[in-house]
């Protein structure tokens, strides 16, 4: 019988060497793999680099680990909640990549099918597309992006069953799906893990060949990167 769960997220993260790349599910602080980012904090593994849509707050989720200084390079689409994240970049401290959000699930997606390389229009005449290889399709003009193949991918998920099939809750799914199967080793950890069988197949978003280690989380913390309330007028009828 397959059972993929592991006891804790630091015994699921614990083999994860210094220099690996990762792939990192998650857009802000919706969906992101908290209990595994935080185990890697306390690893202490460094010169990671980091496929992921942005890189937490400075107290949360990926902030964590930049804090610390245990990630050499970020791959990301938005970075403008984690103030440590400029104060590396600008001093020189930590490498940085932007891709533009639909080409970096792109890159994900096509990493996890096996797909090298493939061109898209976005970023073409910008600085995205400097050194990148361009040619034109139907008269547009193109850049050739490499797939991301990543040492390790860690996402979150809603639930779980032992065999690693995993579903998504909402916005939560996110970059999660691509992130999960373009890393050799995928580790998910999720809210609730039902039997075999509970899990209807037709809402399954990660087959459970993807999944390789499923660690159950427990006490999340719901955060939100920045709020925004409306001025209320105590004068106004």
């Amino acid at each position: 019988m397959i059972d993929k769960r592991v006891a804790t997220a630091l015994e699921a993260v614990k083999d994860i060497p210094d220099g690996a790349h990762l792939a990192v599910g998650g857009f802000g602080l919706c969906g992101i793999p908290e209990h595994l980012i935080a185990a890697l904090a306390e690893t202490g593994v460094k010169d990671l680099t980091c496929y992921s849509n942005n890189a937490g707050v400075d107290d949360f989720g990926l902030g964590i680990l930049l804090r610390k200084h245990q990630i050499h390079k970020m791959v990301s689409s938005y970075v403008g909640e984690n103030a440590e994240f400029a104060r590396q970049f600008l001093s020189g401290e930590l490498e940085v990549e932007l891709v533009p959000q639909g080409t970096l699930a792109e890159r994900m997606r096509a990493g996890g099918a096996g797909i090298p390389a493939f061109f898209t229009p976005t970023g073409a005449g910008t600085k995205v597309a400097e050194g990148k290889e361009t040619r034109r399709f139907d008269g547009r003009e193109c850049v050739l992006e490499a797939g991301i193949f990543a040492d390790f991918a860690l996402v979150k998920a809603w639930k779980a069953d032992r065999l690693g099939n995993l579903v998504y809750r909402k916005t939560a799914r996110n970059f999660n799906p691509m992130a999960a199967t373009c890393g050799k080793v995928c580790i998910a950890e999720v809210e609730e893990i039902v039997e075999v069988g509970e899990l209807d197949p037709d809402a399954i978003h990660t087959p459970g060949i993807f999944v390789h280690r499923l660690v159950l989380g427990t006490a999340y913390e719901k955060r939100i990167e920045k709020v925004v309330t409306r001025q209320v007028n105590p004068s106004a009828g």
